[in-house]
């Protein structure tokens, strides 16, 4: 068993906590930074007084970075998890895109599913009593403070394409309670002899707490809803727009013409200008019954 103080390796904050509650996000390159600076402006537009935490790599560049520091988010530098070769290998971005490819949506080049057990460092942030984890291509629309008080482990399902999918847990948005003793606890579970978490820590996070308990769909709107499932879409009740697949920034992405609405707000709040009311915006048009 480690002790607390080992348990604590391979986490470096620049400054202290701020609040017993924290939004806690994950960058590891440029691209996700650009998407964390539009969700940190989010989440300090909904008048929150939590702290914005911000797990990053150390090969993300400062200047990327900077802008974070810019709107107050707390920075957290992390190393990668230490996990066994074979895993490393057998999760690297070729190996399991080959093995469990995504045929729903493409992922773009800078997407390393390696990085995203990184998310698992949370648990080490043992100064704050509640985190609510969200994901770097996600904005928040409201205030959602109140999903501090709710249990771990709370997540929305992964829908996207088919209301059967209630069952399944999406990662891009959930509610943890820091502890060590679940983090070495995690650590132990992840790496075993010839595992394969085929959607990295969604896989892992689902396994692990198998009881999780579902948030709304609106907690964490997946945005090919938009289009997939439009009866679902109903933006005064929309908390956490998350672009999952391709993302806004990319230019000229296979989805742009259909997700074009999606994409201008997600521009607003990066930029800080133009943001609009979101229960004054349009919502798609409804599939017709067959």
């Amino acid at each position: 068993m480690m002790m607390g103080s080992e348990m604590l390796r391979g986490i470096r904050p620049a400054t202290t906590a701020g609040s017993r509650d924290a939004y806690v996000t994950l960058v590891t390159n440029a691209d996700y930074a650009m998407g964390a600076t539009a969700l940190a402006r989010s989440i300090g537009l909904t008048g929150s007084h939590a702290d914005i935490v911000v797990l990053f790599t150390c090969g993300v560049d400062a200047e990327a970075l900077d802008p974070l520091v810019a709107l107050g988010c707390r920075m957290v530098e992390v190393e990668h998890l230490p996990l066994s070769e074979d895993f490393n290998q057998r999760h690297a971005r070729g190996n399991l895109h080959a093995t469990a490819p995504f045929t729903k949506g493409r992922k773009p080049a800078f997407h390393s599913p390696l990085d995203n057990f990184c998310k698992l460092r949370l648990w080490q942030l043992i100064d704050y009593k509640a985190c609510i984890f969200i994901d770097a291509d996600a904005i928040v629309l409201k205030n959602i403070d109140k999903l501090f008080d709710y249990p771990e482990f709370s997540a929305a399902p992964n829908v996207y394409e088919s209301l059967a999918d209630f069952h399944r847990l999406n990662s891009g948005v959930f509610v943890a309670q820091p502890s060590l003793a679940t983090f070495e606890a995690m650590l132990k579970t992840l790496d075993q002899p010839g595992v394969f978490w085929r959607r990295t820590d969604q896989t892992f996070l689902e396994s692990f707490f198998p009881d999780w308990h579902g948030l709304p769909v609106f907690m964490n709107m997946l945005q090919y809803v938009w289009f997939n499932l439009p009866e679902l879409w109903e933006w005064k009740n929309v908390s956490v727009l998350h672009y999952q697949y391709e993302k806004p920034w990319e230019i000229d992405h296979p989805k742009a013409a259909a997700l074009k609405p999606l994409i201008d707000l997600w521009q607003a709040y990066y930029s800080g200008e133009g943001i609009p009311e979101i229960g004054a915006l349009a919502n798609p048009a409804k599939t017709e019954a067959a």
